[in-house]
């Protein structure tokens, strides 16, 4: 009977490890995914900034009228 109870006590023990582990192991996680956010935001905006700096130089490129076409 003893020994029911401390290989009861043994799982709980390890189960409670177990929770505190995977509670590491998300708040870790968490902090992770805010910061592949704000980088993945940060990127974002700086994609857009350089497609308009494209489009501002293309804007300036003279059109081509199709006379050099062989």
């Amino acid at each position: 009977m003893i020994s029911e109870f401390e290989q009861l006590a043994d799982k709980v023990s390890r189960l409670a490890e177990l929770t505190q582990t995977l509670r590491s192991e998300n708040a870790a996680l968490r902090r992770t995914a805010v910061e592949l956010a704000s980088e993945n935001k940060e990127l974002r905006e700086r994609v857009q900034e350089a497609h308009g700096r494209v489009e501002a130089i293309l804007a300036q490129l003279p059109e081509d009228d199709g006379k050099d076409a062989a």
